[in-house]
């Protein structure tokens, strides 16, 4: 398998804990500083739950479940030998976003969220590129069947 996946994993996961660590010594819980007025803000959160707050009191179940997908993501990861790119950089960017978000549930209890954007609960960089991951395997799903589509 190439180098350049893992290399993803390690950076979206440092990135990941930096920025926390960032926010957790700069502000308080519940304290917003705005960046761009309106439109971004830092804004400390301290999400018990899973995406969107759900599941708030279920944190075992909530870690349990982050292991078992982090763990199948890995196994992708090591098994596929895909060659288009998005899809090993997609596997790359989930496992290190779940990493980071489990490494918080484990050491703290709860997901350190920071980035508020008005219109959106609050998020991280975990949570961003979990998102940017899961919209790679989208997308090169559906070229693929684009490609594969004869009617």
């Amino acid at each position: 398998m190439r180098r350049w996946p893992w290399l993803v994993v390690a950076l979206t996961l440092a990135g990941d804990q930096a920025t926390k660590l960032l926010v957790c010594a700069s502000l308080d819980p519940a304290d917003s500083l705005p960046l761009i007025p309106s439109v971004l803000h830092l804004t400390y959160v301290q999400n018990t739950g899973v995406a969107f707050g759900l599941w708030r009191g279920y944190s075992n179940v909530v870690v349990l479940g982050s292991v078992v997908i982090a763990a199948w993501v890995l196994m992708e990861l090591l098994q596929r030998r895909d060659r288009r790119w998005p899809v090993p950089l997609g596997l790359s960017l989930i496992l290190g976003g779940a990493l980071g978000n489990l490494i918080d549930r484990v050491r703290v209890g709860y997901v350190i969220d920071f980035l508020d954007v008005r219109v959106w609960p609050v998020f991280n960089v975990a949570d961003s590129a979990i998102s940017v991951g899961v919209g790679l395997l989208l997308w090169s799903t559906l070229r693929r069947r684009r490609v594969y589509d004869v009617s």
